[in-house]
């Protein structure tokens, strides 16, 4: 299932999901979620600025902080890039949105209302596609096994290539001197 990449900008394709999932930030029905029992029941003040954040990552999907800054500067223009960035972090420590790193730079945002999923980066067009975290078991425990390590699949990203790009030029991963992980040329 794909998310586009609101970080590739017009780069990234958007993508669908299939039939019976459910978005990141979605309700099965596709309403929004109540933004104030959330932060309620995370123990935290209900603010215009929290509800706001959580309302545009919940629109967004997959957002970096200036996206979501420029989002909400739409409805709520008091709302500046710091607060959006200190909100973020509240959030993130109350378990409510979660972050991972799918390009250089700053981070890129979600809610953790969808199932825990793992990001797949084409490194060619920017599209982010995302499968469940479930996909990364057996690299989980090969990891765990050999090194005692524990994996956090919610913010692991994976950059390679996508169906689509690899159809126009199979067998590389889309960046100069790097083979796909199959060894292909």
């Amino acid at each position: 299932m794909s998310v586009p990449d609101a970080a590739a900008g017009a780069a990234g394709a958007a993508g669908a999901t299939p039939a019976g999932a459910t978005p990141a930030g979605a309700t099965p029905d596709g309403a929004a979620p109540d933004w104030s029992a959330r932060l309620r029941v995370a123990g935290l003040r209900n603010t215009g600025q929290r509800r706001a954040v959580l309302a545009a990552l919940h629109e967004l999907g997959h957002a970096t902080v200036e996206q979501l800054a420029a989002r909400i500067s739409d409805g709520a223009p008091e709302v500046s890039l710091s607060t959006v960035y200190r909100t973020l972090e509240v959030l993130d420590a109350a378990g409510l949105v979660s972050h991972a790193h799918l390009h250089h730079g700053t981070p890129t945002w979600h809610s953790v209302d969808g199932d825990p999923h793992v990001h797949l980066v084409c490194t060619r067009c920017g599209t982010v596609a995302q499968q469940p975290a479930s996909a990364a078991d057996d690299l989980a425990r090969t990891v765990q096994a050999a090194t005692g390590f524990t994996l956090d699949v919610a913010h692991l990203a994976l950059h390679g290539t996508c169906a689509r790009c690899h159809e126009i030029s199979p067998g590389t991963t889309g960046r100069p001197g790097r083979r796909g992980a199959l060894g292909q040329s």
